[in-house]
């Protein structure tokens, strides 16, 4: 290769940083100001150590953002391969994709170019399933070797089913071959081809001992979206008014794809563990490999097919790298695939498909959502799959019993609005389009949940966590359902106190003091699945399910069924807690109940504090098993002055949000806890102010109230106003069994440190009561 040619490729091909930088910025500016949420997934590092990129290709714009992110984490600005057909002419948009790092698919030196950026420290990301694949629908071949998967997508320049290329993996084998080669001839002294690749390469000798050095890594990484949209948008609207009418593959594109940049939604980009091509040789290979370099004029030779080589020994050794191309190929597909960020649209799909190939076509409405739920607590204990956050989160999830899970929701809506489902007395009825063949460029408007079910195929552990959904789903009782729900609780808890933790709160954070174990709780005494009586625990504002932990370890001593539960925004950070109305917190008390209830005949409430508002408010509603309730400490008066201006700091606070210094000053006061340890330190506005909203929900519903009480007060608390436990009993018109006991304190936490006797005090009203339940003769129901 002459020094003009190389000149003349190096001036066509040129990065131009100014045209990098101003992208970086014209598409961070955007990325600001649309509704996708771009995610990236894996270790910080791994853009850094990367050397080839692998993504999947769904929409346009994927052939922007990779670069873009890669960018940004490593200054390193990317080579990528674009379609050809884009730079068939130079114009204004060939010669901008040309200065970004854009080379053509069909540029005859493709490869070695690319290796020999990636020999000076450029990085490259590759497509490798050559174009879009609008349908996700990816074929897992048959083969002999299950460790070696054969997989093919649609081509349709070809209108034929295709495995993917290959372009990648023979680049990170060449290129390795070429580390391998030449540091096996340095190493036995031959320095003179040290040079002589230096010069090739046109970089300093000591800068390509380094390259060498140095793994070529391939990162393989999956780009999911969440949710699709198939409606019409602004961008499709004003393309089709200009030019007088879209084309069907030019309007798909632009309903879809805008929708996707322009209407909130979830891009997952998840690399994968990197591969390494230096795996695939063996000793001889990397035997031969030295004789392959030594003997190569330029890198574009280590590229060539073997059976174009003239001699025996040069197509012998030009094997070692060509033989593992399929392989290393495969392993890369099979890593990619692997990392798909699996979301609740994938499992419905899928379950609807597997629906239809039984013959089924119609679903009973509860009978779907309880298979689904069962489904995503199936795959939650799976290890190996990555879910996407609605799946992580209970609170995306939790109302799926209740038609109020907008992801499901919006997903039915969705496919009703398609013609795919109806709804029809109480069922989800699958329609015939739903398996219709749908055109390629089509499918994404005609059928998303075939899209959905496509995507997710290759994904067995999701196969099985549906299949064992539906085979559990007819067979699973309240109890079953339940030690689920608890899990959400559980998972409730760890996603806020991970997702509070963020940099940006250190502020309050740091200054917390809370070290007591904060988490939900359910003491089921010697495994033990049915009880005659369970206690329900509710903490207090600012407190977690551990203050009243030392009470709940008696009743579990006695053998009763306890659940501890944790109100919303508490346990985790003041800032959650800052976030959440009462009505969240009340939620947390009608969720603990309905997990403790399969368990036991009877269920007894005990609420300190705010959680005795919460519990008068749920007992208001005469849940079925509840026998007595506990109100100890609990507010209808404060002593604390300050709660009179809570709404002015409130509104103060909702004023003044869009300053952040503002806003830190204005949205937390400090608490002196009684007990620290428990507590938060941080008094969030917003929290008080949904405090007095529930006191006074608890103050409408008393009356309504009609179950025995026991209602504790210490004369002489410091926090809420001992009046508080005479005002609830004559506002409790509807309770005929009414004992309120005051007791000698002068601090709020009479339950917590046991003031006077209260949690015997406790102890012995429950045991009253539930032997005057079973006193009680049975109703006798009418024949």
């Amino acid at each position: 290769m002459n020094q003009s040619f190389r000149e003349i490729e190096r001036e066509q091909f040129a990065i131009n940083p100014k045209t990098c930088e101003w992208t970086l910025r014209a598409m961070t500016a955007l990325r600001a100001n649309i509704d996708i949420n771009i995610k990236m997934h894996g270790a910080q590092d791994h853009l850094a150590q990367g050397d080839i990129f692998m993504f999947n290709h769904f929409a346009r714009f994927e052939t922007f953002i990779p670069q873009y992110l890669i960018a940004l984490e490593t200054g390193v600005y990317c080579r990528s391969i674009a379609s050809g057909e884009f730079f068939a002419q130079d114009n204004t948009f060939s010669r901008y994709l040309r200065a970004l790092g854009g080379v053509p698919n069909n540029y005859e030196r493709l490869l070695p170019f690319l290796a020999e950026e990636i020999l000076r420290g450029g990085k490259v990301v590759v497509f490798p399933e050559g174009g879009m694949v609008k349908d996700r629908r990816v074929t897992l071949n048959d083969r002999p070797h299950p460790k070696r998967p054969d997989y093919s997508v649609y081509s349709r320049s070809a209108d034929a089913r295709r495995a993917h290329h290959t372009g990648a993996a023979l680049l990170g084998l060449c290129i390795d071959g070429f580390k391998i080669g030449l540091s096996a001839l340095i190493a036995k002294g031959d320095t003179r081809e040290l040079a002589r690749w230096a010069d090739i390469l046109e970089v300093e000798e000591d800068v390509l001992r380094t390259v060498l050095a140095k793994q070529t890594l391939m990162f393989p990484a999956n780009i999911t979206f969440h949710p699709l949209r198939v409606d019409q948008n602004i961008l499709a609207r004003a393309a089709d008014m200009f030019t007088g009418g879209l084309s069907p593959k030019m309007a798909e594109e632009m309903i879809i794809e805008g929708n996707l940049m322009f209407k909130q939604t979830d891009m997952d980009i998840r690399l994968g563990d990197p591969v390494d091509p230096r795996g695939q040789f063996n000793w001889l290979d990397r035997r031969l490999l030295a004789r392959r370099v030594q003997r190569a004029g330029s890198i574009d030779d280590l590229f060539k097919p073997a059976k174009t080589l003239e001699t025996l020994p040069d197509r012998v050794t030009q094997y070692a790298l060509t033989r593992h191309i399929a392989p290393l190929r495969d392993h890369c597909m099979a890593v990619m695939y692997s990392n798909l960020t699996i979301n609740v649209s994938h499992l419905a799909s899928r379950l609807i498909m597997m629906w239809l190939d039984d013959g089924v076509t119609e679903v009973d409405i509860e009978h779907f959502d309880r298979t689904l739920y069962l489904a995503i607590k199936n795959i939650q204990q799976v290890d190996t799959v990555h879910l996407h956050r609605g799946m992580l989160n209970p609170a995306d999830y939790i109302g799926i019993f209740d038609l109020k899970c907008p992801q499901i929701r919006f997903f039915i809506d969705s496919a009703v609005q398609l013609g795919l489902i109806e709804r029809r007395d109480g069922k989800y009825c699958f329609l015939e389009k739903l398996q219709a063949e749908a055109g390629f460029d089509q499918i994404r408007m005609d059928n998303p949940i075939m899209v959905y079910a496509n995507e997710m195929s290759p994904i067995h552990a999701v196969w099985q966590a549906l299949e064992r959904a539906r085979a559990e789903v007819d067979n699973l009782t309240d109890r079953d359902i339940a030690h689920r729900q608890f899990d959400d609780e559980i998972r409730a808890w760890q996603w806020n106190r991970k997702r509070y933790e963020k940099r940006k709160y250190d502020t309050i954070n740091s200054q917390e003091t809370a070290t007591a174990d904060s988490r939900p709780y359910l003491n089921l005494p010697n495994g033990n699945e049915h009880f005659t009586l369970g206690i329900l625990l509710v903490h207090g504002f600012l407190a977690s399910p551990a203050e009243l932990y030392e009470l709940g370890e008696k009743f579990a001593a006695q053998g009763h069924a306890v659940m501890g539960v944790r109100l919303a925004g508490h346990g985790t950070s003041p800032h959650e807690l800052q976030r959440r109305k009462w009505t969240d917190w009340l939620a947390s008390v009608r969720r603990g109940y309905d997990i403790l209830a399969p368990f036991c005949d009877q269920i007894i409430i005990v609420g300190f504090s705010t959680g005795g508002a919460l519990a008068a408010i749920h007992a208001s509603s005469h849940p079925e098993k509840l026998t007595a309730l506990v109100l100890a400490g609990t507010p209808l008066k404060f002593r604390n002055r300050n709660l009179m201006f809570v709404p002015l700091l409130y509104g103060a606070n909702k004023l003044m949000g869009w300053m952040p210094s503002a806003q830190e000053m204005l949205s937390f006061r400090t608490n002196e806890s009684e007990h620290p340890e428990i507590n938060y330190r941080n008094i969030p506005i917003g929290g008080l102010y949904q405090l007095r909203q529930a006191v006074a929900e608890m103050q409408r519903c008393l009356p309504d109230i009609e179950c025995p009480t026991l209602i504790l007060q210490g004369d002489g608390d410091q926090v809420v106003d001992p009046a508080s436990a005479r005002m609830i009993k004559r506002l409790a018109t509807g309770i005929t069994d009414l004992d309120v006991q005051m007791l000698k304190s002068d601090r709020h936490g009479i339950l917590n440190e046991d003031i006077d006797n209260a949690q015997e005090r406790i102890l012995q009203f429950v045991e009253r009561h539930v032997e005057a339940s079973h006193r009680m003769p049975k109703a006798i129901s009418a024949e």
